[in-house]
C-alpha cells in the first residue's frame, strides 16, 4: 500500500550492524549515514524522499564494494560500514523496489 515504507528485518540487522562496526572501529559513514541507519534499525516507515536518497546512495557507492576489506567483519572497509548503514544488500533491494513504487505516485 502507498506510503508504508517499512524497512524490513533484514535491512534493520544490516543497518544495525553498521552503526555497530562504526562504533568498534571509528570509521565509515557519516552523520547522515548514521541518522539513516538509526531510521532502519528502528524500521522507521521512510518518506518517498527517503527512498528516493536511498536509491541514488547505492548507485553512487556500488564502487565501494570493489574496495579492499569490504564484506570483512574483522577489518571493515569505510565503504563497507557505510553500505551497512544505509541497509547493505537488502537496503539497496528493497529502495529499488519501492522507488518502482513512489515513482507512480
Amino acid at each position: 500500500m502507498a506510503g508504508d515504507h517499512v524497512p524490513p528485518e533484514a535491512v534493520a540487522k544490516a543497518a544495525e550492524k553498521g552503526l555497530e562496526l562504526r562504533e568498534k572501529f571509528k570509521r565509515g559513514g557519516t552523520q547522515v549515514g548514521v541518522a539513516r541507519a538509526r531510521d532502519l534499525k528502528n524500521r522507521a516507515n521512510l518518506s518517498p524522499d527517503t527512498i528516493k536518497r536511498m536509491s541514488s546512495y547505492f548507485s553512487r557507492h556500488k564502487v565501494d564494494k570493489r574496495a579492499k576489506n569490504f564484506g570483512d567483519d574483522s577489518d571493515p572497509s569505510p565503504g563497507y560500514i557505510a553500505w551497512l548503514l544505509w541497509g547493505g544488500d537488502a537496503g539497496r533491494d528493497w529502495a529499488e523496489k519501492q522507488k518502482g513504487r513512489v515513482g507512480k505516485g
